[in-house]
Order: C-alpha cells, then structure tokens, then sequence
C-alpha cells in the first residue's frame, strides 16, 4: 500500500487523484444519542419546515440520518457533474458505517471515496469501547487500513475523524492513543474532531507529540468552529498540522452545540488567506462535512458542490490564484491520502 492511495475500490496512484473534499458524510447516522427514540422529533422535512430544522433550534430526528444509498449516489452524481473527483468520507465508529454502500455509490458515480476509520466521540461509542485499552484500539485501525473495516474487506485509507469532546475522556484520549499507534503503524493520515474550545487543539497536538505522532500528517477538523483569532491561529499553523476549514455551506451564525457565533463562508475564506500569506498553503485542507439531509441538493441545501460551484469563484474574487486553489483541493489531498508519505 506504500505510495499509494487506498479508495473503497481499491489502491490508486496518487496522481490518479484530482478535486478533493477532504471531510464529508455519505452514508452515516449522526442523529445524537439523547434524541434517538424519540418518534415526537422523527417530523418529515418539507420545503415549509425545512430552513428552521437545519438552523438547529428545531430537534428533528430526521435530518440527521443519511442511510439512503440511491439518495447518496444521486447526491455525489451531481458533485461530480459540477467537477468533483473525490471525497474522503469519515463515517466511522458510532455513526452506522456501512462500507459496502460506499462502494456502491463509488462505482455508480466514478467518484473517488477515501474511507475512515476509529471511533467519534464517548457518547456514541458502543458500551464495550468503556473497558478497551489503546493497544485494543490500535489492532482494530491498523487492520481497517490493511484489511477492512466494519466486518467487510473494504480498506480504510485514513484514521478518523477521531472524537474529542470539550472535556476530553480519558476513553476518548485512550481511542486517541490507538490512533497515533496506527498511524505509526500503517503510514495512514490522521484526522481529528477536536471539541469546540479553542484551546484543544493544542492539547490534542501536544498529546500527538508526546507520543510520536507524525504532525505534519494530521488534520486538525472543524477550524472554523473551533478557533477564531489569528493569535491561536498561527500558533496552531506553526506546529505543522494540517489545518481544516470543513463547515463550508454553513452560514447560520446560530451553533446548536456550543455558545459560540460561526463565521459564514467569506470569513473562512479570509482566514485561509491569512494563512497563505503567512506560509501555510500546503497545511490547509477544506470541505463541507455534510452530515444533514438538509444540506442535500434533494432538500433544498447546497449539495457537495458547494465548494466547486460557489466558493471557488468566491476565492477567485478574493485574490486566490488557480495554483493556490489546486494546492488545497488537489495537491494536499493527494500528499495527505498517499499511504507512508510524500506525494504531490
């Protein structure tokens, strides 16, 4: 596996890789566990209610369950349509995986599909996760990338998206610990979901390099809901991490999950720029973390496309130069996805 990259159909040449979405969800359950079973909030999502259940004052049930695989091939067919190649998708432990569906939708559409693999955050682990140790963890990461995952053959060709919560579990850290033994292990990427304080990532970086984790081969998830000054900013850039800017498309203020005022798609854009200009091209990835029907083209939302149709343009009209739009879209995801190293 060594130089290459590993998709849900099989190895490929780094070079075979084109536009990437570095963080999205296909076919996945997300719905949090304290709502589940819940038939009051299972409304159907209508054009009358849907803006108010995807600004997230409204519980609903079902807006966060993607298991339709005819509605996810339909779905990537027209990030496809709009110039897309591939997307990494990091449905893992906790949110209903489903391999062979990802398989389904990859032949059908032609779209490239990276697969992830390790746990979410505590409240959706499964009960066993409480008594497993990191070694525990580890052999199950490392036989996804070298096997597969989730009782099929279907390989995993990067680690994560590993969960973290504000106040990070010592379960959580354990997941972690088996994740940068993987890592180590298999010469796969890591990506991680670190907790909505804008200190974490810091302290997750610093529990990686206590450890040997490779961090310029981690992905740091979720920027742009997590750190919003440039002071964290740069200090975070300047250990190496890949940073990742995936909430594009995302353009409520609202944040159901912390108190805190998210940025819209022109402030993403602007904190990317500062990075740039500061060095760190190669360290910024970007995508949409679809994980809502409501954020689907069928429902009314941008679609996967958002970012080739819309921000592209938008990053045009903002000074990026074509050549600074492939390095993040094309030739970070090839280097990142290229199992033990360098590529692109």
């Amino acid at each position: 596996m060594a130089g290459s990259i590993t998709t849900v159909l099989g190895p490929i040449a780094p070079e075979a890789l084109g536009t990437t979405l570095m963080h999205e969800h296909l076919l996945c359950d997300i719905t949090p566990p304290a709502l589940r079973g819940r038939p009051e909030l299972a409304v159907p999502i209508t054009p009358r209610n849907r803006y108010d259940i995807d600004y997230g004052r409204r519980p609903n049930t079902e807006k966060t369950k993607l298991l339709d695989r005819e509605l996810a091939v339909a779905e990537v067919a027209a990030f496809r349509e709009d110039g897309g190649d591939a997307i990494v998708e990091l449905t893992i432990g906790g949110l209903a995986p489903d391999p062979l569906g990802l398989v389904e939708v990859s032949r059908r559409t032609g779209v490239q599909v990276v697969m992830g693999c390790g746990h979410y955050v505590q409240a959706y682990h499964a009960p066993e996760n409480a008594t497993r140790g990191v070694d525990d963890f580890a052999a199950e990461m490392i036989d996804a990338v070298r096997h597969g995952a989730w009782g099929t053959d279907v390989r995993a060709g990067i680690i994560g998206e590993i969960g973290c919560t504000e106040e990070w579990t010592a379960q959580e850290q354990r997941v972690m610990a088996g994740a940068v033994i993987a890592q180590q292990e298999t010469g796969a990427a890591l990506t991680i979901h670190p907790g909505a304080v804008p200190d974490q990532p810091m302290e997750i970086i610093d529990f990686l390099k206590a450890r040997g984790g490779d961090i310029p081969r981690t992905i740091i998830d979720h920027i742009d809901r997590t750190i919003f000054d440039h002071d964290r900013l740069f200090r975070l850039a300047d250990t190496g991490c890949v940073m990742e800017f995936d909430l594009f498309g995302y353009e409520h203020a609202y944040w159901s999950f912390a108190p805190i005022t998210m940025p819209n798609d022109g402030v993403r854009i602007d904190m990317i720029r500062a990075l740039v200009d500061r060095g760190h091209l190669r360290q910024i990835a970007i995508s949409q973390d679809i994980c809502r029907l409501t954020r689907l083209l069928a429902y009314g939302g941008h679609g996967y496309g958002h970012i080739l149709r819309n921000v592209v343009p938008f990053m045009r009209e903002k000074g990026f130069s074509q050549a600074e739009i492939d390095t993040i879209l094309v030739e970070t995801p090839r280097r990142l996805l290229t199992i033990g190293g360098e590529a692109g």
